[in-house]
């Protein structure tokens, strides 16, 4: 579907308002952090696929029914409503974040902006071509994003000292970023060995962009790791299997595949304690989105999720209900009645009521290594009805 280039000073105004909403109802602003930006795919995008549809083609998550359950409309998220970097907003007694498309003011981003876009790699698009992976959604990677930055940082401060202050009592939220290299991958039926072989290369590259953050001046970087993938709709539906010994026998979902995004996890957590030991007066926290996920994909129902962990909420049908011929946000698509008794949203994504656990387990609870200064947070996830099983 088209979307017309005058559009877009509407579209941003309705963003700009969804956050102020958001800010005016905080109770307060962290003693820690003046302001966030984040950087990844569309786990943390909360608008620029929106605005930055490539020939003004919207993806599928900027129809409804996403951003139903929070929001009342589509926002460019791709859940039914707030995600992690909404919830960590919220805590920090901030603003929902805006997107950043490009070529605007700091005046418009006086507490931080958003950088990441769905679709969004790790890698240069060039690169993952080379190995045979082609990303049809954009060509945008994470070293576009840190440019991006730069740019709008330019024009936040007006020398290096002076942005060196300023990003000291900034929280950066780098990530998730990398799971749609391998997505794209997986999907393209690429060899197993050649996608394990571009792991080490997509951490690098999120290690290259940590220096780069740090050298600028930011001082605390959170940096999340790939969640359960086997667990997700998309994979259980393209990768069954007729062998019981593929799936966890708690959670349903496939083993392999969740080893996989360990593999994943394990080296970022190795270049994070390397990159720390290098910039000694950085706090460099790893976000184990993972092991949170893992804990409400095995038991679902200490946590509210009494419609399923593993089949989607919104979808065209199937035994996950995905069916990429008619993927959620398609007309013909349906979601189910309770986004919040489900785990995932769609294909790869959660619900928002999934996202709000993570979330407060990496800012509250044993989810982040080293653990998330409590004192620095003015809200709670739980605030709003979080399902808890600490």
């Amino acid at each position: 579907m088209a979307m017309a280039a005058s559009t877009l000073p509407v579209l941003l105004l309705l963003l700009f308002s969804l956050s102020s909403a958001a800010a005016s109802s905080s109770a307060g602003r962290s003693p820690c952090f003046t302001s966030l930006f984040s950087f990844g795919d569309s786990i943390t995008d909360t608008g620029n696929q929106l605005l930055l549809a490539p020939d003004g083609v919207l993806g599928h998550c900027c129809f409804p029914p996403y951003g139903e359950t929070y929001f009342g409309r589509q926002t460019g998220r791709c859940s039914d409503g707030r995600l992690i970097v909404d919830f960590i907003a919220e805590q920090l007694g901030l603003p929902l974040l805006t997107p950043y498309p490009g070529k605007l003011h700091s005046n418009d981003f006086p507490l931080g902006a958003n950088f990441a876009e769905g679709g969004a790699t790790a890698l240069d698009f060039h690169f993952l071509a080379e190995k045979g992976i082609y990303n049809t959604h954009t060509n945008l990677s994470l070293q576009v994003e840190i440019d991006r930055f730069k740019e709008l940082l330019a024009t936040i401060c007006s020398s290096p000292s002076e942005c060196k202050d300023y990003l000291s009592k900034s929280l950066i939220l780098l990530g998730e970023i990398g799971g749609i290299d391998y997505n794209r991958a997986f999907f393209e039926d690429v060899a197993a060995d050649e996608i394990i072989a571009i792991v080490p290369y997509v951490v690098a590259e999120i290690g290259k962009s940590i220096q780069q953050l740090v050298e600028l001046g930011a001082v605390t970087i959170l940096i999340p790791g790939n969640l359960p993938i086997g667990c997700w709709p998309g994979y259980l539906t393209k990768f069954w299997s007729p062998n019981k010994e593929d799936y966890d026998p708690l959670s349903g979902c496939l083993v392999w595949y969740n080893n996989f995004a360990q593999h994943h996890n394990i080296l970022l957590q190795q270049e994070i304690a390397r990159l720390q030991k290098l910039y000694p007066r950085t706090n460099l926290m790893y976000g184990d989105y993972y092991g949170s996920a893992t804990r409400f994909h095995r038991h679902p129902e200490k946590f509210g999720f009494t419609g399923s962990a593993v089949v989607a909420c919104c979808g065209g049908g199937g035994p996950y209900n995905y069916n990429e011929s008619l993927i959620c946000g398609n007309e013909g698509s349906k979601a189910c009645a309770e986004p919040s008794t489900y785990v995932n949203w769609d294909d790869h994504h959660f619900t928002e009521a999934a996202y709000r656990i993570v979330a407060k387990d990496v800012l509250e609870g044993p989810f982040s290594t080293p653990r998330f200064n409590a004192s620095c947070l003015v809200g709670r996830a739980s605030d709003d009805g979080l399902h808890s099983a600490y």
